[in-house]
């Protein structure tokens, strides 16, 4: 039965081996979460035996541009970063900043 599952999709869900890159907007200051396949965002770096990514990613506030550039060692670990347009921040600040707000105390 193990077999005909795995053919068919049984109900084991696929491990997600996306990285997440999360993002700040520098002009609206929206938070991004964004991710990449692994697979075919990558390109390698046959100098250094890891791997590099270019990508520009556009959030839906104010839609402006922004550009990362970044690089992997072979176990993709990254080992130098930049961005155009905005700023990378952690896994806790871009959940923090999904929460909705507190209402507002009445006195």
């Amino acid at each position: 039965m193990g077999f005909l599952n795995k053919l068919f999709g049984g109900a084991s869900t696929p491990k997600d081996d996306g990285i997440y890159l999360y993002v700040r907007c520098g002009n609206c200051g929206r938070s991004l979460k964004v991710r990449v396949n692994r697979q075919n965002d990558l390109l390698p770096d046959w100098d250094s035996g890891g791997y590099t990514l270019v990508k520009e990613m556009m959030d839906d506030k104010c839609f402006r541009l922004m550009r990362a550039e970044l690089a992997f060692d072979a176990k993709y670990n990254i080992t130098a970063q930049s961005i155009e347009g905005g700023e990378f921040i952690t896994r806790e600040a871009y959940d923090a900043s999904r929460q909705p707000p507190p209402p507002a105390a009445t006195e």
